[in-house]
């Protein structure tokens, strides 16, 4: 009598019958979640969010002025952030700090990006100032430069609106600070933006009109300028109606004048007063536009390096494997499908995106799942050698294998999270992409290859033939050594 009844399953008494189901089980499961998952994820159309290096889009490193404060940084992001976002149609902006005064902003998707570089790189200073001379009540000197412009001080400046031409301005009676809403909308006539106060602005802003009000209709000192980042962007007059000892309280409108395209002015200029004024000016350092035909471009190279690397390595397993090899490439097309899957499910709940640097991380990934099938198919010819029947050998040969993969995979693992909180840019791309696809492999290589070779090794492809998993070993290693 052996140690355990016929039929029964040493490690712990299960019978043949029920380890086969439990194995075929596994299998299909893995199927289902690779296979099923991908055709799912076509299905619904929510296939990988891609990168700008292969959707197309805009990129831009703004600098900082030497000195800038890290909370001050991480402040014009969060701006940043919120102001793109309100923006609509960008797929996941990347924002992010380098070095000690650079901020990198990655667009995919943005093509009007003279738009998208203004609600990133715009201050968003808006000051309320009382006119003192548009030119009627004496000559003007030449505006000064808007990046000059101290709102507390009286100055001279530009106007959007160049029929009037530049304005003499007091310093500011009221800041952007004071604001607490923004929206644009259409009036009977116009695209506005009106603007809500705060109880202190609301008071400062009656305050200014009470004493614009007290000058005569026409005169340039009853008006008041709206001035963002050191440009007059409006100039109303104070109505004939408003009491000079009352003025006007309740919020205020901005009206854009003569822009090219009022709507798009009111609501540009609404993202960047909601959302505040960025802490620091920024210079633009590097602007790159990449187009969607070069994206595209980009993609069809990584795809056809991902599947030309696929089909090489699917034919010389094959070849040196037998039966096994197929085994290989049914688990590669799992292991890919669910790396897919897994993309695709993080970019819609997550916003990850696929960068191409991503794809290199994949490919890559695609070598060191292979060298866990090789370890694993290693370890059975050399037990085969030693002896045992090849579905002891299947067994045995993954216990001790298994713990050479996890030992591989956790290096690899370990390179990817250090990469991660180390490099800035692609590389990150390749970091996760190269650690989603070591922690797929484990679940593959434990859940599907485990089962499926052990499920062959029971058949006529266990035992018998050239192509089968003794074959590998060769017709002259059948032998137990003396």
């Amino acid at each position: 009598m052996t140690a355990w009844q016929e039929g029964q399953d040493p490690a712990g008494g299960e019978t043949a019958a029920t380890s086969r189901s439990s194995r075929i089980i596994a299998i299909l499961v893995m199927i289902g979640l690779g296979w099923g998952g991908l055709a799912a994820v076509y299905a619904t159309d929510t296939t990988p969010k891609l990168g700008l290096d292969l959707a197309g889009g805009t990129s831009v490193i703004l600098r900082a002025p030497s000195g800038t404060t890290s909370e001050q940084l991480d402040q014009a992001v969060n701006v940043m952030r919120k102001r793109i976002e309100a923006l609509g149609n960008v797929q996941e902006p990347v924002i992010q700090i380098a070095g000690n005064n650079n901020i990198i902003v990655q667009l995919p998707g943005v093509t009007d990006r003279e738009r998208a570089l203004e609600a990133i790189g715009s201050t968003g200073q808006l000051s309320f100032r009382a006119v003192l001379n548009d030119g009627l009540l004496g000559p003007l000197g030449p505006p000064i430069d808007a990046s000059e412009d101290d709102p507390s001080q009286p100055a001279t400046l530009s106007n959007l609106d160049p029929l009037e031409g530049p304005l003499a301005v007091d310093g500011a009676f009221a800041l952007g600070a004071d604001i607490t809403d923004a929206s644009a909308v259409f009036t009977q006539f116009e695209w506005v933006v009106s603007l809500d106060f705060t109880s202190e602005g609301d008071d400062k802003f009656a305050a200014a009109t009470r004493t614009a009000a007290g000058f005569p209709v026409g005169d340039p000192r009853r008006r008041f300028a709206i001035v963002l980042d050191g440009t007059v962007i409006s100039a109303p007059q104070v109505a004939a109606s408003v009491d000079p000892n009352v003025g006007i309280s309740g919020g205020a409108q901005i009206t854009l004048g003569g822009a090219d395209d009022p709507e798009q002015e009111a609501r540009d200029l609404e993202i960047v007063l909601k959302f505040g004024a960025l802490p620091i000016v920024l210079e633009r350092e590097q602007v790159q536009f990449v187009s969607a035909s070069l994206g595209r471009d980009s993609l069809n190279a990584g795809l056809i390096a991902g599947f030309a690397g696929l089909a090489l390595v699917a034919v010389a397993m094959v070849f040196y494997y037998r039966i096994l090899g197929l085994v290989t490439v049914l688990g590669l097309s799992i292991f890919g499908s669910l790396v897919v899957g897994a993309y695709s499910v993080l970019g819609a709940s997550q916003g990850l995106t696929l960068t191409l640097a991503g794809v290199a991380g994949i490919i890559v990934s695609v070598g060191i799942t292979s060298d866990s099938y090789i370890v694993y198919f290693e370890r059975i010819k050399e037990e085969i050698r030693h002896g045992r029947t090849v579905e002891d050998a299947v067994e045995e040969g993954f216990s001790r294998a298994f713990r050479t993969i996890l030992t591989a995979d956790t290096v690899s693992f370990t390179g990817a999270i250090l990469l991660w909180f180390i490099a800035i840019g692609p590389v990150k791309g390749f970091a996760l992409a190269l650690g989603l696809a070591t922690l797929i492999d484990v679940f593959v290589a434990y859940f599907f290859t485990r089962n499926a070779v052990a499920l062959l090794a029971s058949t006529r492809l266990g035992e018998g033939g050239a192509f089968s998993i003794r074959g590998t070993t060769g017709k002259d290693l059948r032998e137990v050594p003396a």
